[in-house]
């Protein structure tokens, strides 16, 4: 019986074959990048730390270096050196606590002979006084050039550290001694070791002078001459080390594999250069499992990365062959699709319409909603004006027996032809016009029903207009108004006749509180904050009674015995309408609310 050839098997073999190719591929060459690239990133993680390192270390010799200048210069040094019979009791006294103070390991003065006539360490076993060092280069250099600077193990101590000099002159410009302060860099080796990165200073020879690694301190990164070792133990600098090459190579910044003195691992090394000492700072940085994790990452993502394609494509073939298969059935069928396809049609068209008169219905109680709240405000407001009603007339009665005080005497002065007096009654009568124009300006703008766009409402000008409408009851009543307003020309986002309203109840409310009370006092505060203005109302009245102030701002909640409580509701809706939110405190005598808005520009 003959095998039957299947061809979509032959192809499924071929597609697996190009996908196991391509993923190898993907995966060897994503892990080179993927190395290069986390090579790239441990040496500049270690030139980071390294330069952190010198920055440290330069601060410590700045910090030292100034120090045997700045006592080069005491007269004390100058008087026991040219005169020794005086006795280093006060200089070495000096010298202790100057070296307890700056952290130095010891500070030391030597006469032009090299022998040490004062010493920080005076008190010690191991003190330099009467010691000679004329040997050491940092005499010689500090006699002949003025200063020195020298690395080397202390002959008495053992301990490495960097000596600094300074020549001592007399008042002629004669050297008569050198001052000497030695500074050890233990405390630093050791915040650098805390850190868990290999780092040492080598000098302009390759000499390690300073070290996180103990057994490397005098180690060379390059050859030494015959000569250079001689002039080493001659000066007494390395002590008895002998001056052993460093374990591994010396080069540039590169990544080397390190099996001695270390943990085995791939290190980036990385080279900072002190100009001013000569010195260079280098850092090993373990960077072997970072490397790694950055090829094992890139490779599983390689991995994964050519497993999603191949899974899509895989889909894709297999949708094209089950697409063939269906194109078959759709073309035996296509009767039911129209049928599905009318059908479905009729449902949305069914929906759509139910949606429509959805909508429409919303948009009509919407309207209702807002029709009614527009109506509630202009009652809140006639409501108002109806309890300032008898002020404002008082307000306007006033101007109007003025004016007619002053018609009656513009009269007169002009049967007396007393022109002047005549014109400056007119024009006072024409003053109070204007007042009183400005007043029923008000009174209509504010009863007017409107609604407008939210603007920007100078706050100045709504407050003043809020005034003109209640300060004669302000008046009446004997209250104190104060304005607080540090930074005049404000502008909210607001509708002006709406705040005025709001501003309006909040008074009113605060003059009603204020009854009965010795020295009524209201003050509105204008504050500015960011983007924030707030206005805030307050009053020295007994406050809002723990019952009430829970419920402040619910329909029908008032402690008042002729209220409605709608007067705050209605005011918080006018300023969330704009935006913004009226909230109550309670203040330090009696109550305040506050109205936040935005600023406008």
């Amino acid at each position: 019986m003959a095998l039957r050839f299947d061809p979509s098997t032959h192809v499924w073999r071929l597609f697996a074959a190009f996908w196991i190719v391509v993923a190898m591929l993907a995966v060897v060459g994503w892990g080179q990048i993927a190395r290069r690239d986390a090579e790239a990133s441990a040496l500049r993680q270690a030139s980071t730390a390294a330069a952190l390192h010198a920055s440290v270390l330069r601060s410590e010799l700045e910090r030292h270096r100034s120090l045997p200048m700045v006592m080069a210069l005491d007269p004390d040094l100058a008087d026991l050196l040219t005169d020794p019979g005086l006795g280093p009791s006060v200089l070495n006294r000096k010298f202790e606590g100057l070296a307890r103070d700056v952290r130095a390991a010891a500070i030391y003065l030597l006469d032009t002979g090299g022998t040490a006539l004062a010493a920080s360490n005076w008190r010690e076993p191991t003190s330099f006084v009467g010691s000679n060092y004329r040997f050491r280069p940092y005499f010689h250099e500090a006699m002949r050039d003025g200063q020195a600077a020298f690395f080397a193990l202390g002959t008495v101590s053992g301990r490495p550290g960097l000596y600094l000099s300074r020549r001592v002159d007399d008042p002629a410009g004669r050297p008569i001694g050198v001052i000497v302060a030695k500074v050890e860099f233990d405390v630093l080796e050791q915040d650098w070791r805390a850190s868990g990165e290999p780092t040492y200073v080598t000098d302009a020879n390759g000499v390690v002078l300073i070290t996180t690694v103990p057994d490397w301190r005098f180690r060379t990164t390059r050859p030494l001459s015959q000569e250079q070792r001689r002039q080493f133990s001659a000066e007494h600098t390395s002590g008895t080390a002998a001056l052993a090459d460093m374990p591994f190579p010396a080069g540039r910044d590169d990544l080397i594999r390190i099996t001695q003195g270390l943990p085995s691992d791939l290190y980036a090394r990385t080279a900072q250069p002190l100009a001013d000492m000569g010195w260079t700072l280098t850092l090993l940085s373990a960077s072997q499992a970072q490397i790694s994790r950055a090829i094992l990452a890139a490779q599983t993502l390689a991995l994964l990365s050519v497993s999603l394609l191949a899974g899509l494509s895989g889909i894709l073939l297999r949708r094209r062959q089950r697409a063939r298969s269906r194109a078959v059935e759709a073309e035996a069928a296509p009767l039911d699709l129209e049928r599905q396809i009318d059908l479905r049609t009729v449902e949305l068209r069914t929906a759509n319409t139910r949606l429509s008169h959805e909508i429409d219905e919303r948009r009509r109680l919407e309207k209702s909603r807002q029709d009614l709240q527009d109506e509630l405000i202009q009652a809140n407001k006639l409501a108002t004006l109806g309890q300032i009603a008898a002020g404002v007339a008082h307000e306007i009665n006033q101007p109007i027996a003025a004016i007619r005080t002053h018609a009656d005497s513009a009269g007169l002065y002009l049967d007396r032809a007393d022109t002047a007096a005549a014109a400056r009654s007119l024009s006072t009568i024409g003053g109070l016009t204007e007042r009183i124009g400005a007043i029923t300006d008000e009174l209509r703008a504010f009863s007017r029903k409107t609604r407008s766009e939210v603007v920007a409402v100078a706050v100045d000008a709504a407050i003043d207009g809020t005034l003109l409408l209640i300060g004669a009851r302000l008046r009446e009543r004997g209250v104190t108004l104060s304005r607080d307003v540090p930074v005049p020309g404000l502008r909210v986002r607001a509708e002006r006749n709406r705040l005025e309203q709001v501003i309006l109840n909040l008074l009113q409310n605060a003059v009603e509180a204020l009854e009965g009370v010795a020295d009524p006092a209201i003050v509105i505060a204008v504050r500015q904050t960011g983007n924030r203005v707030s206005i805030a109302v307050s009053d020295n009245g007994p406050g809002v009674s723990p019952e009430v102030r829970d419920r402040l701002f619910t329909p029908f909640t008032t402690d008042k015995t002729d209220g409605l409580g709608l007067g705050l509701v209605i005011s918080r809706d006018i300023v969330a309408g704009f935006g913004g939110e009226l909230t109550y405190r309670p203040g330090p005598a009696g109550a305040a609310f506050q109205i936040v808005l935005a600023r406008a520009k």
